[in-house]
């Protein structure tokens, strides 16, 4: 089986519906506000730009009455039962190779990519269990506005311009589907403390990327059935920004692991609708996160530190270390 076809099997097994005979949550009509930002700068390591260089995410999510009926049909006849929202965010995110330096960047390293993206998304939640449909679309190249914004940064935190822009990844179109089910299973109690596994498993198709992941993460803190898990900027091991609390005061600390198996990536290889840079990708991928998240007043703090592993052929610097940081507001 080719990693092409896993990843349309992942797909099509993840449309059984996940509710069954579990209870569904109560209803919920607070609005979400979401932001968050991905940089190397926020994670335990020293690192200059490179790599995965930076994500930004502003994003929405309406009240479990908000949802129009069409889209309610939909999810009930996808997922079965469950408390339905819908969602809009805007995401911007930025690679650079390892030596920002050069006028003309290595041809052999990652290439220089902004990628802003418009992502509306359909979720269901038990319980136990919270589906996501996600429909991504936007631009990677100069129109994504990049090197503006990285640069325009560096000037005003007084650091040198990062060199070699000019060899971008040109303005092509960037489109996405992605389907991910997280599972919420509770272990045990002790002391006044919980604990829970949750499993997920996402695939996402499109000119983007082609690929499939699988991981789980395990939690302990109070209130653990307030969410399913921090938030990330995708691709990564996400539990999205909904978080509705079962207690004054919830809190957890946790750590995590996933792979995945990529079949395509638009940042990474040469499209085969224009040439430009390009690099030979890792179709396996790993992660490992580890952070914490805080739940009080209405809101949501959380933190997240990840490793990654190589993505292309012959990069260099080991595990790919980042931080992200999140907070979202119930209005």
């Amino acid at each position: 089986m080719t990693r092409t076809t896993l990843i349309w099997a992942l797909a099509a097994a993840m449309w059984l519906p996940a509710s069954g005979a579990f209870a569904q949550p109560k209803p919920d009509t607070a609005n979400i506000w979401t932001l968050q930002d991905e940089n190397a700068s926020i994670s335990s390591a020293s690192l200059s730009d490179r790599f995965y260089t930076n994500g930004l995410k502003i994003g929405w999510t309406s009240g479990t009455d908000a949802v129009p009926g069409f889209l309610a049909s939909l999810g009930h006849s996808v997922w079965g039962d469950g408390q339905q929202r819908i969602g809009f965010s805007i995401t911007q995110q930025i690679y650079t190779p390892a030596n920002t330096s050069l006028l003309v960047a290595d041809p052999r390293d990652r290439p220089y990519a902004g990628l802003l993206l418009g992502n509306f998304s359909l979720l269901s939640d038990t319980d136990t269990s919270r589906s996501v449909l996600v429909v991504s679309l936007g631009v990677v190249g100069p129109g994504a506005g990049g090197e503006g914004l990285q640069n325009g940064f560096h000037d005003l935190i007084g650091q040198s311009h990062d060199n070699g822009w000019d060899s971008q990844i040109q303005n092509t179109v960037a489109f996405e589907v992605l389907h991910e089910r997280t599972w919420r299973l509770p272990i045990t109690q002790f002391a006044g403390l919980e604990t829970d596994a949750l499993p997920a498993l996402t695939v996402g198709l499109g000119d983007l990327r082609d690929y499939a992941q699988v991981g789980v993460s395990f939690r302990i803190g109070q209130g653990l059935d307030s969410d399913f898990g921090v938030p990330r900027v995708r691709p990564g091991l996400s539990g999205g920004d909904v978080f509705v609390p079962t207690r004054p005061f919830a809190w957890y600390v946790f750590a995590g692991v996933d792979g995945q198996a990529v079949g395509y990536d638009l940042l990474l290889t040469q499209s085969v609708f224009r040439g430009g840079p390009h690099v030979s990708p890792v179709w396996d991928i790993g992660e490992v996160q580890a952070g914490l998240a805080v739940m009080a007043y209405g809101m949501r703090l959380t933190f997240a530190w990840v490793a990654q592993t190589q993505e292309f052929q012959g990069q260099s610097g080991g595990l790919h270390q980042f931080g992200s940081a999140a907070l979202s507001v119930r209005f």
